[in-house]
């Protein structure tokens, strides 16, 4: 079709591959890297560039060097099926007048040999670029690059020529064993071959302003790049692009939310909020009051609140999401806490209505005058205690309704669901977040939360449809973490040490939480840790270690993970907060919601095993009654391994955002925003949440003009049709849950 007003030829970038590239090569990509269109496979950038390198004589080659040689074909051996494996092979001897090169080229069969072969007759002049190996045969020791791109001369060309294709960068892509980066960069070079007009995702102006290139120069220089410059330009391009796309996904929700309509809740001056803070033992923060405030104009406004609460472990994130609730009460509606696990649900319950008191006890005797009903659902809760929860949501008479994925079942029905907050939003799908705000007569009031410190670019890019609200400040009472590394790979005994701090924190009348990586009996072996030793500790292996142990042996210790019964996890937690249990050998399952004040001691065992974020989650589990609190990180990697600085870095603070901005550069961009699968496309192909910060800024002011004055983008087909491509069904997914 034509641009309008240019009379261009713009490219059908949605058109199937096979209508380009042939119909096996087509076939090969969409299995092998889900590149189905002409879009797919121009977007497919290099993960990163070789250089071919200057001219080198073929006598001064040395291994491990990226070369590029001129060298005439001396005798070419081959193509042969290989004797000692399957295969064939064919040797190219080449010189430069003074010392030969091996060339060697493997593949599955004699086809594609035979191409090279004919390619390179005896007395040929080319270049060839490639990585110096060296091979030995017999005593000799002989140079070769194996699988090296070659470019026949002809006779008369001048030394200017090799000179131009040495300098030239070499795109590597993602690729696979059956799909090599030379395919692919095979493929693109018939599409580019012909490529017009590109529909282009960046408006002019905004591309002029940042001095970008068009989007059709970008792809020419990130794909066949003449100079370093060119790609470092075209990729510069790509990273606005990504950028500028992704918050223009967002902008459209936060529009599209904005055009909801939601029934207002406005405070009230004597109602269940008011009572509660009224006989709060303690002062709220600074903290909590301003998200307090900001909270209660969003649910007093008629379009839906949709807000992420963020805050380090311990800074009352629950207390304010209560205040939010009873807000809503107050108004005449219903609120549901939504939670992951039937451990963290139970927790709020215990949670919400000990600082409730009375007023939760609506409907019962000893009630407060306003109070209301709190329930609990769960999928494993008994057949009549299920039925009255159902019963207290659907006629309203439950002001606050918590529970799992049992809230989102059809027949889970509410009398006027003002508010849905989601604790450890990450957990959740946006089918399950959906499926709750379907129960609500109008849009409800959204607060999601999450105990992860977020990095302000993280939370940009990936929360950029909600407000984000951040609590940094402890409530009082928040006595300090000391933490430590434990490293058994240098002192062994230590280990006895660590039971024995067990004993004495039970001695002195404190709980103790031992966590491990996995559960045991028929939990299979995780793989080896990154030290390449025995399967990570089990809760099984270690709860007999702790019985045994002479330190450890008297002391009141159980078991707590996913696998138990719900009545069994219930019992647990309730003894151990009762104090009649000493220590807790547990999963992560008590990474969050389990609230003990008496919990002073948290040892991990395979501490390597476990992330950052995860790590500062588990020793939040400690010091949350005024008494100190320690983490032991015990290990059995190496001292100056990756993974013992990973957490010599927990060691060293206790700032969540810190960690958090260290995690974030421990890792890779599609673990920030998404498992991206081996070959696949991932969530961020060159943007870095990292180090783009301004850059995102930018953009993110950009896209939102661009969609405030155009939410359907009728008039930005390009950028359309990018949203459409790049942050499908799968992303919009991830980023609502991430």
């Amino acid at each position: 079709m034509a641009a309008a007003g240019t009379g261009a030829l713009v490219e059908d970038l949605d058109a199937p591959l096979s209508a380009r590239v042939g119909g096996t090569t087509a076939a090969k990509l969409e299995a092998e890297l889900d590149l189905r269109t002409v879009r797919d496979l121009l977007w497919h950038l290099p993960r990163r560039y070789a250089e071919r390198g200057q001219l080198t004589p073929v006598s001064s080659l040395a291994e491990g060097d990226d070369v590029t040689v001129v060298a005439q074909v001396q005798r070419v051996s081959g193509p042969r099926q290989m004797k000692s494996r399957r295969g064939a092979m064919l040797e190219v001897w080449v010189g430069d007048g003074r010392t030969e090169l091996l060339l060697t080229f493997f593949a599955k069969g004699l086809g594609p040999l035979n191409h090279h072969a004919r390619q390179l007759p005896v007395g040929t002049r080319a270049l060839f670029a490639g990585k110096v190996q060296t091979y030995r045969r017999g005593a000799q020791r002989v140079l070769q690059l194996v699988h090296p791109e070659h470019r026949p001369l002809p006779e008369d060309a001048p030394d200017a020529v090799g000179e131009q294709f040495a300098a030239q960068p070499m795109p590597i892509y993602p690729a696979t064993a059956k799909v090599r980066s030379w395919d692919v960069a095979a493929a693109l070079s018939v599409v580019l071959t012909s490529l017009g007009d590109v529909d282009d995702a960046v408006p002019p102006g905004i591309a002029e302003r940042e001095g970008l290139p068009s989007a059709a120069d970008a792809l020419r220089w990130v794909h066949q790049p003449r100079t370093k410059e060119e790609w470092q330009r075209g990729l510069e391009r790509f990273r606005y692009e990504e950028a500028f796309v992704l918050q223009a996904s967002l902008a459209q929700r936060r529009h599209a939310a904005a055009r909801e309509t939601a029934t207002p809740r406005p405070a009230r001056l004597d109602g269940l909020l008011a009572a509660l803070d009224a006989r709060l033992p303690f002062e709220l923060t600074a903290g909590q009051r301003g998200v307090g405030e900001a909270i209660a104009a969003d649910l007093a406004a008629t379009s839906p609140m949709q807000r992420l609460l963020q805050g380090e472990v311990g800074s009352g994130k629950t207390l304010v999401a209560l205040r939010a609730m009873l807000t809503v009460v107050d108004a005449g509606g219903q609120a549901a806490l939504l939670a992951p696990t039937e451990v963290l649900a139970g927790q709020h319950l215990r949670s919400i209505t000990a600082m409730l008191g009375d007023l939760a006890l609506g409907g019962q005797l000893g009630a407060a005058e306003q109070a209301t009903q709190v329930v609990l659902l769960t999928g494993s809760m008994p057949a009549a205690a299920r039925r009255r929860a159902l019963l207290a949501a659907a006629s309203g008479e439950a002001g606050i309704v918590i529970g799992t994925h049992a809230l989102l079942e059809e027949h889970v029905q509410f009398a006027d669901l003002g508010l849905v907050v989601v604790d450890e939003q990450h957990r959740f799908g946006v089918e399950q977040r959906d499926a709750l705000r379907s129960k609500a007569a109008t849009s409800p009031h959204v607060l999601v939360m999450t105990a992860t410190p977020i990095p302000r670019t993280v939370a940009m890019t990936v929360f950029g449809d909600l407000e984000t609200s951040t609590l940094r400040e402890l409530p009082p009472g928040r006595a300090p973490i000391s933490t430590h590394v434990v490293p058994l790979a240098q002192r062994p005994e230590w280990i006895d040490r660590v039971f024995a701090r067990i004993a004495e924190e039970a001695a002195d009348g404190h709980q103790v939480y031992v966590v491990c990586p996995r559960i045991g009996g028929e939990d299979a072996p995780a793989a080896p840790g990154e030290d390449g030793k025995r399967p990570p500790l089990a809760v099984e292996d270690v709860v007999a270690q702790v019985r045994a142990h002479p330190a450890t042996a008297a002391l009141r210790t159980e078991v707590l993970h996913g696998r138990l019964a719900t009545e069994e996890k219930e019992d647990v937690v309730r003894r151990f907060a009762a104090r009649e249990l000493d220590v807790v050998v547990a999963t992560t399952v008590v990474e969050v919601g389990v609230d003990v004040p008496t919990a002073t001691l948290m040892v991990i065992m395979d501490a390597e095993r476990f992330g950052i974020s995860q790590l500062h989650q588990l020793r939040g589990r400690v010091g949350r009654g005024g008494l100190p609190g320690t983490c032991l990180l015990v290990t059995e990697a190496a001292g100056a391994s990756r993974v013992v600085e990973r957490l010599r870095a927990v060691e060293a603070t206790t700032d969540g955002f810190e960690l958090a901005r260290v995690d974030l550069e421990q890792r890779r961009e599609g673990d920030v925003l998404g498992a991206a699968q081996s070959g696949r496309r991932s969530s961020l192909r060159v943007l870095s949440v990292l180090d783009d910060v301004d850059l995102i800024t930018r953009a993110r002011a950009d896209a939102t003009a661009v969609v405030a004055q155009d939410p359907e983008l009728r008039g930005h087909p390009g950028l359309a049709a990018a949203i459409a491509d790049r942050v499908g069904a799968e992303q919009r997914r991830f980023l609502e849950r991430a």
